[in-house]
């Protein structure tokens, strides 16, 4: 959440506003500082201490954090008060008439941190490393993230005991890592990444291959005791697959490029990723590195052992590339027969066979899938009598083409063509309504949501406005209102007034909280537009006399 400074007060919850004020009134921020241009932090007072940093870049908070506890909205009241002293006492915008001491401004801390570097010895700063690395485990880590890349001795091992040490220690006692603690874990391992970079850009490709090892195997372990709901792990995980695939197409040595496929198998053997995408993506990265067909022949055999139907279509796709880079044009051919039943395997040959104008081959493949896939995968079958219904296009075949669309246009809810039109550029104009009406006719019965919108869309299609009005107050809602208002509003502006008028009529007595009096609001604005200006006023009447008490709406309806 962005908040311009000049309007932050419009922006945040009243009551959290007011608690921040208060909190900003008594003095509760016992320190703050400029750490960098545009960044603050800042120590605020109540049950605990809790520190507040922000970033600001052109009169706008882009950024915000409090380490509290609240988890209620995006804005605490800690950080409203920091605000408040940020608007009044550093940015001097002064927009609150509060009385209160200008204090002395006091130098960064990145002034501070550089001045104190000038005047502290070599020595003192080692004696400092050294003490607080054995005593703070979270600023060991880091250093050892930070700095680790300029020892003689590194290797994955070397690499996978720091990641591991700063997993750990953000899991603390009970062995898990909180949503919270992840912050901890993408700030002290975010240098292993970038160093990667660094060595990438240098040419130092070892330990590009170690790093990216490292953070793959213990990140894939960590999801086991991580929370992962922003997706730190995933990015991390991801970040390695993304170094090694860099990594392989570089210049590499024999022995590293030895190195490097070793791993790939032997991880994809000993199932280390199991159950990640990168479980076979490992095979992809060895795949970049082969000459020879018995190496080929080495990925083969992993792919031939992969359980699982989305798994194992996904390595089908994987070993027919192979099998056509390495094998001849026959074992090809048989392999395709064998797995055509893979979706994306058929799609290619049928695509294949159109391209060709062998039609016959397209239907006899597309015919195939129906039988195939109709009852267990519905939304493929759909995709293949798209491909029938192409082939009769091509062929300029009318009752096929009636045939197909027809089918598509009631059941095929992620449409490849337009089966609407089709269907009314083939069908003679005066059998066209007909037509339609024995479809409106077939669907009402299977009474779904999906089928009512289909019947709406013809409604729209033909412009029956009065049969579309009919429809609107059988499924009565003020969002129904509004997705059709723009097709009814000429013809049926009064009607459509009424019908928000007691919909929010029903809305206001049954909930409460602003942010349901805002969109009450909202359709009353709407409903002004419409023409309905007395009835709106006639409303905001009936409101302010039966719910005095609501502030909020009172508020709210000031502004429509």
């Amino acid at each position: 959440m962005k908040i311009p400074l000049n309007e932050f007060e419009q922006l945040i919850n009243e009551k959290i506003l007011h608690r921040g004020l208060s909190y900003f009134k008594s003095n509760a921020i016992t320190d703050f500082s400029e750490i960098s241009i545009g960044e603050y932090e800042a120590i605020v007072s109540g049950t605990d201490e809790y520190i507040v940093r922000l970033a600001i870049k052109n009169n706008t908070i882009i950024e915000h954090h409090c380490n509290c506890p609240y988890d209620s909205g995006p804005v605490c009241k800690h950080i409203v008060a920091v605000i408040f002293h940020l608007q009044q006492d550093e940015l001097e915008l002064n927009q609150l008439n509060i009385s209160k001491p200008k204090k002395k401004k006091t130098k960064s801390i990145t002034q501070q941190v550089k001045e104190l570097l000038k005047i502290i010895s070599h020595e003192e700063l080692i004696d400092f490393v050294q003490s607080n690395s054995k005593k703070d485990r979270k600023f060991r880590n880091y250093f050892l993230a930070s700095f680790g890349h300029l020892s003689q001795h590194q290797s994955k091992e070397f690499y996978q005991k720091q990641i591991h040490s700063i997993l750990q220690t953000a899991a603390g006692r009970d062995g898990w890592i909180g949503w919270s603690d992840m912050k901890y874990v993408v700030s002290t391992t975010e240098p292993f990444l970038e160093n990667a970079e660094k060595y990438l850009a240098k040419n130092n490709l070892e330990n590009v291959f170690f790093i990216s090892t490292a953070l793959l195997e213990e990140m894939t372990e960590a999801f086991q005791y991580g929370d992962d709901s922003n997706g730190d792990l995933g990015y991390f995980a991801n970040s390695a697959m993304d170094l090694l695939s860099k990594l392989v197409k570089e210049k590499l040595s024999s022995k590293l490029k030895q190195e490097i496929f070793e791993y790939c198998i032997s991880s994809f053997n000993k199932k280390l990723f199991e159950g990640w995408d990168w479980h076979i993506e490992i095979l992809k990265i060895a795949c970049d590195l082969i000459e020879k067909e018995n190496e080929a022949d080495i990925i083969l055999s992993c792919l031939d052992t992969v359980d699982g139907e989305y798994e194992r279509e996904h390595a089908q796709l994987f070993k027919l590339d192979l099998l056509r880079r390495f094998k001849n044009q026959n074992e090809v051919k048989k392999y395709i027969n064998q797995n055509i039943s893979n979706p994306s395997i058929r799609e290619s040959e049928i695509e294949k066979a159109f391209n060709n104008k062998n039609f016959e081959k397209v239907i006899t493949l597309s015919q195939d899938g129906i039988k195939y896939d109709e009852k267990d995968r519905p939304g493929l079958a759909k995709d293949w009598y798209n491909w029938l219904l192409k082939v009769a296009q091509t062929q300029n075949n009318t009752s096929k083409i009636i045939e197909y669309a027809r089918l598509l246009f009631i059941t095929n809810f992620h449409p490849k063509q337009d089966y609407y039109q089709i269907l009314k550029d083939t069908i003679k104009d005066e059998n066209w309504h007909l037509f339609l009406e024995e479809i409106i006719k077939e669907i009402t019965v299977k009474n779904r949501w999906t089928y009512t919108e289909l019947i709406r869309k013809i409604y729209i299609k033909e412009q029956w406005w009065d049969r579309l009005l009919l429809m609107l107050k059988q499924n009565l809602s003020m969002d129904n209102i509004e997705q059709n208002e723009p097709y009814l509003s000429k013809d049926y502006s009064s009607e459509l007034v009424e019908l928000y008028s007691e919909r929010i009529t029903n809305y206001v007595e049954k909930y409460v909280g602003r942010n349901h009096y805002q969109k009450a609001c909202r359709y009353l604005r709407r409903m002004k537009k419409l023409g309905g200006n007395d009835k709106v006023n006639e409303l905001i009447e009936l409101f302010r006399k039966l719910y005095p008490q609501r502030r909020a709406l009172m508020d709210e309806l000031n502004q429509v």
